[in-house]
């Protein structure tokens, strides 16, 4: 349940809503729309996303009625589901989670127009902060939020939380990865490694965190 909510950008906007949660302005697109408005709305400058995509695939940024349109149409290749948010202008930050615990914050920077597929997997210019550049006392701040925000999809066990602070320094949710990357260069093991974890030491702790009942608390 918990992985199929993460992978439903749409409905874990309303629910982080709901719940009080940081998380950028939106609107659910379709063909019917007015494609200005919808940009003015949203301030002028947009995010169009696949609602149920990962690694980026299908995103573009939009500024004009124009580019919005062809960016819902690129999108709604991908999936029938597409929605624009409010565009962050800001740095990028995501939280390994780990039973009961936030790891390492992890600062992404890229040279692209946003952390795209592209910055993702093919550039050797993105770079990988951590430490990230926060007081400690932000970085605590922001792992909490990430905490909170895992833990309202019901979420357990181990995930990563991908979060932006925009130029007035407001934390803003972006998505939930419920099954993050496990390869030897992807976030959670970097941030596993910040903390002190070897590779090993971190595959054991989320074995013992899928099978100690809640999953919120790892085995000894």
């Amino acid at each position: 349940k918990a992985a199929a909510l993460a992978m439903d950008k749409l409905r874990c906007k309303q629910l982080w809503q709901g719940a009080g949660l940081p998380t950028a302005r939106f609107a659910v697109l379709d063909a019917a729309c007015d494609w200005a408005a919808v940009l003015a709305d949203l301030g002028g400058d947009v995010m169009v996303k696949p609602a149920h995509e990962g690694s980026s695939l299908g995103m573009a940024r939009a500024r004009s009625a124009m580019e919005l349109e062809q960016a819902w149409r690129a999108a709604h290749a991908y999936d029938a589901c597409v929605i624009a948010e409010s565009w962050i202008a800001g740095a990028e930050y995501t939280v390994a989670i780990l039973g009961d615990r936030a790891l390492p914050v992890i600062r992404l920077e890229t040279a692209r127009e946003f952390y795209d597929y592209e910055a993702k997997y093919l550039r050797d210019d993105t770079r990988y902060l951590c430490p990230c550049g926060l007081s400690a006392e932000r970085e605590a701040e922001l792992q909490a939020l990430a905490l909170r925000a895992f833990a309202s999809l019901d979420a357990r066990g181990w995930g990563r939380v991908d979060v932006m602070a925009d130029t007035d320094g407001r934390w803003c949710l972006l998505e939930v990865n419920a099954v993050p990357g496990m390869t030897d260069h992807s976030l959670v093991p970097m941030a596993a490694a910040a903390a002190g974890l070897s590779f090993s030491e971190l595959v054991l702790e989320i074995l013992a965190a899928a099978t100690c009942g809640d999953g919120r608390e790892t085995a000894p």
